[in-house]
């Protein structure tokens, strides 16, 4: 009998995985099942199997906050209670957050030669901000491809699901090692040098930060509840985290937000090709759209506006 209740418990037992002994708590094949279909229900992330113990780091921590004994209560209280402030951080904790400035490098002459041929003013959305990196870096590239002033006129909505990083792009103040590897113009140009308590730091001038909007959006809402139409959309790094039909599901929405021949800019590791019809490979991950869209969605407000916060002085 006593070999068969411990055969029993061996059975019920779930084998231990790498990099799980030592944990706080447990973690079971369920749990992270379920943390599987919530953030894809969410947010349209498909977290594969390898990203089991980096769900498990990252939400032992609001374990913590909440003082709970095990990823079911956790999980059950999300569902439970509907809280949107837990539901954000639960989809914070989840999101990934690599970027750097002018990453991806090839992109931005492309941007800078086709602003200077379209109509003005130029709108270009960011729909995948993280921390400012890449929304920056479009305002920069307009700033140079058209002016002091005709840059003044452009606009770069950047939008992101995660609340905790764009609270990080809107304040635009980075660690000197991030921006280290950009030219001396382009540093003198764009960046404010830290003095005092924020040596070591730069921060985006005002000029540049005043192009930019900060918004929260879900790339898998319905509506983004955007009436306007954009030159270009960089969406890069990001829909490799969906599945095929979510991918598709966004760029349905993204066509009528496009003006005609508008640009898509795709992260190095995506292909659109097999996805839609819509858009056309113009180069390496640059999509052109081919649909005429005009009038499929017309506009109800006016583009959106260049912040009117500015930071003032010349050091920070």
């Amino acid at each position: 009998m006593m070999a068969t209740r411990a055969q029993q418990r061996t059975d019920r037992a779930e084998p231990v995985r790498s990099g799980e002994q030592g944990r706080d708590f447990e973690f079971t094949s369920a749990d992270f099942t379920r943390i599987r279909e919530l953030i894809h229900r969410g947010a349209g992330i498909s977290l594969s199997d390898h990203k089991r113990d980096m769900a498990y780091s990252r939400l032992a921590r609001r374990l913590r906050a909440r003082s709970l004994d095990s990823f079911k209560q956790y999980l059950d209280l999300l569902e439970a209670e509907n809280d949107p402030a837990e539901w954000e951080a639960f989809t914070n904790a989840l999101t990934t957050n690599l970027t750097a400035f002018f990453r991806e490098a090839h992109h931005f002459p492309i941007l800078a030669d086709f602003v200077t041929r379209r109509a003005q003013p130029v709108s270009v959305w960011c729909s995948a901000a993280s921390t400012g990196e890449e929304p920056y870096s479009i305002a920069m590239t307009l700033i140079e491809a058209l002016g002091e002033t005709g840059a003044r006129q452009a606009t770069v909505l950047a939008t992101d699901i995660d609340t905790q990083v764009l609270a990080k792009a809107e304040a635009g103040m980075y660690q000197f090692d991030q921006v280290k590897h950009l030219s001396p113009e382009r540093l003198k140009r764009f960046f404010l040098k830290g003095t005092g308590a924020h040596a070591g730091m730069v921060k985006v001038r005002p000029q540049v930060r005043a192009m930019v909007r900060f918004e929260q959006l879900n790339l898998t809402d319905r509506d983004y509840q955007l009436r306007t139409q954009f030159d270009a959309i960089f969406c890069r790094n990001v829909m490799i985290y969906f599945d095929k039909p979510t991918q598709a599901q966004v760029l349905g929405r993204f066509e009528p937000l496009m003006k005609s021949g508008g640009l898509l800019f795709a992260g190095h590791s995506e292909n659109f090709t097999y996805v839609t019809q819509a858009f056309k490979l113009r180069g390496q991950t640059v999509y052109e759209l081919t649909r005429d869209v005009a009038g499929a969605r017309a506009p109800t407000r006016t583009a959106a506006t260049a912040s009117s916060t500015s930071t003032s002085g010349v050091t920070i």
